[in-house]
């Protein structure tokens, strides 16, 4: 069921010479998108938008999952759900509020399914753009989110849309505001692509350099194939029940703390309980998730540096205490282990057993020199994503600080 109330309405104070207004002010076309389209389904053809095309980093679709239909003569629903430049998609079902825009990005002909809503809005009164960045900011979307706490839960029908409200500077300027945040925009995609080429040839570096398939200057020596246990000590987590969490205590390290191969502290457990030296990590262990309700967490790893020395780690993980884990966290985060993960796992319980564990593979160089240096090598090719990554938080702050002051009208920019 889908309802209409309660109305998205601002509650921020606008300068004088922006009046607030709904959709429906604007007699604006509005629209669902088509239900019943899997029998058009085709590897080619215009694009099919879902709810996973939406995504609330961005305004603009995500379209690295595309379906595809091939509409036969006859289907005059595609009359209504066709897109057209300019549109607001709004997802009315589940994960209501998920703004998208379409601009020259977004291949035409394209359509929407019933998940998505169309609003378009007349663009010689109202940019809409402008209205797409407006409700993807903070207040819209916490009053999208108010919708779903109070019942929403299966969607907003259109009527909701259309009572939708958004402030409306002079046209000039909201033009320019659109403009301000799609440059922005466009330096946050511009690092993610860089990161992204960065971390595939990172990815084809390890691939090459740990197999012998491309050798660093200098070194000609024999490689080797040892299993993990002989390589070092495999110590096991802590186990704990519910009671013994508390809002303060020991810091547990649990699959949540290793977050894009490197240690995260965003979401931790304390526990009140007393910790064996052998569920204690030290700095330079590899903390490994071993155990997770999700196959592909198993066999994440991290690095244990000195903000964790001394901390406690949770029975659903592993820590490895070797002397050369500079090397092994590398062959950890490649096909060369991760495939034997995969191979290994539990039928029914997503998990690699310390026997499993011991019996990894590695291969190394003998000369320990060449295995400093393909450790080297890689850890310059991670700092240098890094020092992306860290470009990248700093151009979404700046980005989402452009949003709260333009869009409110704390900052003009006319």
């Amino acid at each position: 069921m889908s309802v209409s109330m309660p109305v998205l309405r601002t509650t921020t104070d606008f300068p004088p010479d922006w009046p607030v207004r709904t959709a429906a002010s604007f007699a604006p076309f509005i629209t669902s998108g088509s239900r019943g389209w899997a029998k058009y389904y085709a590897e080619t053809g215009d694009l099919f938008m879902r709810i996973t095309n939406l995504n609330r980093a961005s305004i603009y679709p995500d379209l690295s999952d595309r379906q595809h239909v091939a509409l036969p003569e006859s289907e005059r629903e595609g009359l209504r759900t066709g897109l057209r430049a300019g549109d607001i998609l709004i997802s009315i079902t589940a994960d209501i509020g998920i703004i998208g825009y379409v601009d020259e990005r977004v291949p035409l002909p394209a359509y929407i399914n019933q998940h998505v809503a169309c609003l378009r809005l007349p663009s010689d009164q109202v940019c809409s753009k402008f209205v797409a960045y407006y409700l993807a900011s903070a207040e819209p979307q916490k009053r999208f989110v108010e919708m779903t706490d109070v019942g929403a839960k299966t969607g907003i029908n259109l009527t909701a849309v259309s009572k939708l409200t958004f402030p409306c500077p002079p046209l000039h300027e909201q033009q320019a505001i659109a403009a301000a945040l799609s440059d922005a925009d466009g330096v946050v995609a511009g690092l993610e692509r860089v990161i992204a080429k960065k971390r595939l040839i990172k990815q084809g570096a390890m691939q090459d350099l740990l197999t012998t398939h491309r050798r660093l200057p200098g070194f000609s020596g024999e490689w080797e194939v040892k299993r993990l246990a002989q390589l070092g000590d495999v110590k096991t987590g802590l186990t704990y029940k519910p009671e013994n969490v508390k809002p303060f205590g020991t810091l547990v390290l649990r699959s949540s703390n290793i977050q894009n191969d490197r240690l995260a502290f965003d979401n931790n457990v304390f526990v009140d309980v007393d910790v064996s030296e052998e569920a204690t990590v030290r700095a330079g262990d590899l903390l490994i998730c071993v155990r997770n309700g999700s196959r592909q967490l198993i066999g994440k790893t991290a690095i244990i540096d000195s903000r964790a020395d001394g901390m406690a780690f949770g029975a659903f993980m592993s820590a490895f205490r070797s002397e050369i884990n500079d090397y092994l966290v590398w062959c950890f985060q490649s096909s060369v282990v991760q495939k034997q993960i995969a191979e290994n796992l539990g039928a029914t319980i997503n998990q690699i057993t310390n026997k499993t564990m011991k019996a990894i593979k590695i291969p190394l160089p003998k000369d320990e020199n060449e295995q400093q240096a393909i450790a080297a090598v890689l850890s310059d090719m991670d700092a240098e994503i890094q020092t992306l990554e860290s470009r990248l938080a700093k151009a979404r702050a700046m980005k989402e600080g452009m949003m709260q002051n333009l869009l409110t009208g704390r900052v003009r920019l006319v």
